[in-house]
C-alpha cells in the first residue's frame, strides 16, 4: 500500500530532512560547508564540506560516527534552545567556524567536537560538559562554549580549558540568550567574539526576577514539575547586562548604558571595521539606540537613534558596519522599509526590506519582497527574493538588482564568502528548494557553479496554489482545490488555514508550505490561506495595522478575504471551518466564537487566548501593558466577555489541541478557555498531548494530529 501523506510529512519532518542547509562560505570563496541528513527521513545531520574547484564533497564530521551509535542526551540548555529556534531534527543541528572557515566547533549529546574543514576530520575535545553552543575564536586558536551557565574556553588543540566567567547564582547564566531574546527577538546567542580573539562580549542574564511557571506531565505524576521562568506580560523581565571578559579570564569590564530607559540588549556586532555595536531598545519598543562601545572603559556612545509611535521592528543582519565604517540598517522611511548605509538610503518604496545577508567591499546583500510603491494587486504575492546593492559613492537610492537563477516569484536566501553566493530558492512550479553556487562577476552578473545535491523526498501529493490579491484591502490569499476539480463541480465546502499574525507569513511562492493546505483540499475542501494586516513582508503600515486591536483586524481581514473570493471561486458559504496553530490557532478560535455568522467550526492548536500569560516582548508590542491597557487585553482576549462574544444561540463546534509540554504557550491558556466556554455553555473538544511541546516534532502525533482535525471538520460541517 503507498504510503499517505500524513505519514510521509511526519517521518520526513515536514520535508527538511535530506536538505541541505545552515550554509557558511570561505572568505576565498573556494569551500562551502553546510548541514544535510544522508537520506529524507534520516533525522541525524552531517557537517558537509564542498569544494568549488572539481566539486567534490565529503562529510567531515559524520554524527552516528563520532556517537558510536548512541543515541543523544541533550542537556536542558540544549532542549531549550532547540524549542526557541524551532529545532526538530538531530545530529549536528547547529556549528560555528573561524573566520578562514578552517575549524568547526559544534555540540554532541553534550559533548565538545572540533572538525578541521580542510582535512575532513573531527574529534572529540575534553570539556567541562555539558557543552551548549560552542564557537571558535576568529583566529582559530580557541574555543569558547557554555556549561552549567558559565562561559569557558578550551584551546583547539583541547588543553588548557578555563572558565571565563562562573555564575554568582543559580539564576545566572553566562554567554547563553534569555527567554524573550531567543523566542521574540531571534537573537539565540549571548556571547561574541573580539576580531582580535583576544576577548569577549558576554551578555549575562539573570531571571531571579522573573515568575516562576510549573511544567508538569500529568501521564506521570511520579515526575515532579519543573520550574520554568516564564516574564508574562507585564511581569518583570530577565535582569541582562553585558560584560567585556578577558579570553583568558583574568579581566573583566561592564559594558554601560542606561538600562533602565532600554532593558533589552537586542543585537550585538563586533567586527574589525569599527568599535562593537550594541542595539538596546525600550521596554515599550517604541525607541531605540544602537550605542558604540569603549573597549577599554566599557563607556557606550549613541550612534543612531530610533523613534515610532507604534512599534519598531528588529532585524537580521543590522545593525552592522561597512569596510569603510557605515552603520548599515534597516528604517522606516515615507512608508516604506528602506535599506541605509549611514545617511544614505540604498533602496526606495519598490522594495520592502527583510534583512541584510552579508556586507561586502562594495555592497550588500538582502532580503527584500515587492514594496507597495504601486498597487498590491499588480506585485506579485509571496515573492521573497535575494538582492545586492552598491554603498559605494552617492547618488538617488534605487540602485540594486536581484540575484536569482531563472525568472518569476520565488523565495530565496542567500550567503556569501569573497565572491562566491550560495543562492537557496523554492518555487511553487517544484517541491523543495533548489541550492545553486554562485559566482558574481564584474559587470554585475552571475556565473553557475554547480547545485548542491538535496537528498529530501518528493512529497507523494502536488500543492497547486493560486495565489492572489483579495477584497478592497488587496489581502493576499493561497486558494487551493481539490486535485482534479473541474469547473462545474459545485461548490466546496471552506477551510481557512490562517497564521494570520506577526512573523508569519504564509502567502509565499513556495510549492512545500502549501502541501498540507493541499492535503486538507484533497480531503474535499476549498482551502483558503490568507495573510491579513500585521503578517510581515507588504509594508510597515500593514504590519502594524493591529496595534492595539489584534482581534478585529485580523477577523476582518480573514472574513473579507473569503467573502471577496466566493464572487469568483467555488465556495460554500454555508459550511466554512477554519484551523490554526499557535496564532492561527488563537485566530480559529476567535472566528468561531466572534463570528458563528461566517464561520461554522474551527480546530485551535495550542492558541494563545488569555493574552495576559504571553510573554512581554511579544505582547506589549502590540497592546502596552495589562496594567495600562486592561481594556485592550480584555478586548482582544478569547476567555472575556468580549472574547465570548459570538451570538450565545450559535455554538459553533470547536476542537481545541495542546501539547501539556509546552513552555511557549503553557496549557493554561486551552485549560482558561476550555473553563470559560464550559461556564458558557458552549460545547467543544479538547483534545491534550501528553509530552508535546509548542513544536510536536514526533511522528506519530504530527501524523495523527492530521487525520484527527479532517475527520472533526468533516463531522462538524456536515460532509460525512
Amino acid at each position: 500500500m503507498s504510503e499517505t501523506f500524513p505519514r510521509q510529512y511526519a517521518r520526513t519532518n515536514r520535508f527538511t530532512l535530506g536538505a541541505p542547509r545552515a550554509f557558511t562560505v570561505a572568505p576565498d570563496g573556494e569551500r562551502v560547508v553546510f548541514l544535510r541528513s544522508r537520506t529524507g527521513s534520516d533525522r541525524a545531520h552531517a557537517l558537509w564540506v564542498r569544494e568549488l574547484a572539481g566539486g567534490r564533497e565529503f562529510a567531515a564530521a559524520d554524527s552516528d560516527v563520532l556517537l558510536g551509535g548512541a543515541a543523544e542526551e541533550l542537556p536542558p540548555e540544549e532542549r531549550a534552545r532547540r524549542e526557541r529556534s524551532r529545532e526538530g531534527s538531530a545530529g549536528i543541528v547547529a556549528y560555528a567556524t573561524d573566520t578562514a572557515v578552517e575549524l568547526a566547533a559544534f555540540a554532541l549529546s553534550g559533548r565538545l567536537f572540533a572538525a578541521e574543514l580542510r582535512a575532513g576530520t573531527a574529534r572529540e575535545l575534553p570539556a567541562a560538559g555539558p557543552v551548549v553552543d560552542p564557537r571558535p575564536s576568529p583566529d582559530g586558536r580557541r574555543i569558547a562554549y557554555v556549561s552549567g551557565g558559565a562561559l569557558r574556553t578550551v584551546a583547539a588543540d583541547g588543553s588548557d580549558d578555563r572558565a571565563v566567567a562562573v555564575p554568582e547564582s543559580q539564576t545566572v547564566t553566562y554567554g547563553l540568550a534569555e527567554f524573550v531574546a531567543a523566542e521574540e527577538m531571534n537573537r539565540f546567542r549571548g556571547y561574541w567574539w573580539s576580531p582580535e580573539s583576544d576577548r569577549l562580549l558576554v551578555a549575562r542574564a539573570d531571571d531571579a526576577p522573573v515568575t516562576r511557571w510549573w511544567i508538569s506531565d500529568p501521564a506521570n505524576p511520579d515526575r515532579e514539575p519543573v520550574a520554568v521562568p516564564y516574564p508574562a506580560a507585564g511581569t518583570a523581565n530577565a535582569e541582562v547586562t553585558l560584560q567585556l571578559l578577558d579570553a583568558d579570564g583574568q579581566g573583566r569590564t561592564e559594558v554601560t548604558w542606561d538600562r533602565a530607559r532600554y532593558p533589552y540588549l537586542a543585537r550585538v556586532h563586533w567586527s574589525s571595521y569599527g568599535p562593537p555595536l550594541v542595539l538596546v531598545q525600550a521596554r515599550d519598543q517604541r525607541s531605540q539606540l544602537c550605542l558604540t562601545v569603549d573597549t577599554t572603559t566599557g563607556a557606550t556612545s549613541p550612534l543612531h537613534a530610533e523613534d515610532d509611535p507604534v512599534w519598531l521592528e528588529l532585524f537580521a543582519g543590522v545593525p552592522a558596519w561597512t569596510p569603510d565604517g557605515r552603520l548599515v540598517r534597516i528604517e522606516d522611511e515615507g512608508g516604506a522599509r528602506v535599506l541605509m548605509a549611514g545617511d544614505r538610503p540604498l533602496t526606495s518604496a519598490a522594495l520592502h526590506v527583510r534583512a541584510v545577508l552579508d556586507i561586502g567591499t562594495e555592497d550588500i546583500l538582502f532580503s527584500a519582497s515587492p514594496g507597495d510603491a504601486s498597487d498590491r494587486m499588480d506585485t506579485e504575492a509571496g515573492d521573497i527574493g535575494v538582492y545586492r546593492a552598491s554603498f559605494r559613492g552617492s547618488g538617488d537610492k534605487g540602485g540594486w538588482e536581484r540575484i536569482a537563477v531563472g525568472t518569476g516569484p520565488h523565495v530565496a536566501s542567500a550567503v556569501r564568502g569573497g565572491d562566491t553566493v550560495v543562492l537557496s530558492s523554492a518555487r511553487l512550479e517544484s517541491p523543495g528548494s533548489v541550492v545553486s553556487v554562485l559566482r558574481l562577476t564584474e559587470d554585475g552578473g552571475t556565473d553557475p557553479r554547480g547545485t548542491v545535491a538535496s537528498y529530501a523526498e518528493r512529497p507523494v501529493l502536488t500543492a497547486a496554489p493560486r495565489l492572489l490579491h483579495a477584497g478592497e484591502r488587496g489581502v493576499p490569499v493561497a486558494v487551493l482545490l481539490p486535485s482534479g476539480y473541474r469547473k462545474g463541480d459545485g461548490p466546496l465546502p471552506v477551510l481557512m488555514d490562517p497564521y494570520g499574525g506577526p512573523h508569519g507569513q504564509r502567502v509565499v511562492a513556495a510549492h512545500n508550505a502549501h502541501l498540507t493546505s493541499q492535503w486538507f483540499a484533497d480531503q474535499g475542501f476549498a482551502v483558503v490561506v490568507a495573510d491579513g494586516r500585521g503578517t510581515p513582508g507588504y509594508s510597515p503600515g500593514w504590519e502594524k495595522a493591529i496595534s492595539r486591536d489584534l482581534a478585529a483586524v485580523n477577523l476582518a481581514d480573514q472574513t473579507d478575504a473569503l467573502h471577496a473570493l466566493a464572487e469568483t471561486e467555488p465556495l460554500d458559504l454555508g459550511r466554512v471551518g477554519i484551523r490554526g496553530w499557535s496564532y492561527g490557532g488563537y485566530l480559529a478560535a476567535l472566528a468561531v466564537l466572534r463570528r458563528p455568522d461566517v464561520f461554522h467550526a474551527g480546530v485551535a492548536g495550542a492558541p494563545v487566548t488569555d493574552l495576559r500569560l504571553y510573554d512581554t516582548h511579544y505582547e506589549e508590542r502590540y497592546l502596552g501593558t495589562p496594567q495600562d491597557n486592561p481594556e485592550v487585553y480584555a478586548a482582544n482576549s478569547l476567555i472575556t466577555d468580549e472574547g465570548l462574544s459570538g451570538a450565545a444561540e450559535q455554538h459553533r463546534p470547536l476542537m481545541v489541541i495542546h501539547g501539556l509540554a509546552d513552555d511557549n504557550v503553557a496549557v493554561a491558556h486551552t485549560l482558561r478557555l476550555s473553563s470559560a466556554l464550559l461556564a458558557d455553555g458552549r460545547p467543544h473538544e479538547v483534545l491534550p498531548l501528553s509530552g508535546v511541546t509548542h513544536m510536536t516534532p514526533q511522528e506519530e502525533v504530527a501524523e495523527n494530529l492530521l487525520l484527527l482535525q479532517v475527520a472533526f471538520l468533516k463531522r462538524s460541517l456536515g460532509m460525512v
